[in-house]
């Protein structure tokens, strides 16, 4: 069973950086497939970002770019690196793992197994 647990969500103004931590099971990270996703109010929850265990990384075209993605293994801590954010950027974001290593797969809600409970992002004009 993973355990996921996101933090560091904010309100800034348009232009502005967060990032966004997202506290894992042990090992999770050598097993498991991770990813960012995110939903707006009326929105589709999209997928942003992704990483497998060999460290291959993936972008939507939407933040490409601005968002960045990476693992540290020694504190079993996904993090997602959002900069020059814009208003459309506002969403819940949640990280979640996957078991496939698929890249075809890796920004699909569907694919994904394990969820943690969302973090707010809130970008004002």
């Amino acid at each position: 069973q993973v355990v996921l647990v996101e933090s560091g969500g904010g309100s800034v103004q348009a232009g502005g950086s967060l990032r966004l931590s997202c506290v894992a099971s042990p090992d999770t990270f050598t097993t498991y497939s991770m990813a960012w996703f995110r939903q707006g109010p009326g929105k589709e929850r999209e997928g942003v970002a992704y990483i497998r265990p060999d460290d291959v990384a993936g972008y939507s075209d939407s933040v490409k770019g601005r968002f960045t993605i990476a693992v540290n293994n020694a504190e079993n801590t996904l993090y997602l690196e959002i900069n020059s954010l814009k208003p459309e950027d506002s969403a819940l974001y949640y990280c979640a793992a996957t078991r496939t290593w698929d890249r075809f797969w890796l920004l699909s809600p569907p694919h994904f197994s394990a969820w943690g409970q969302g973090t707010q992002v809130t970008v004002s004009s």
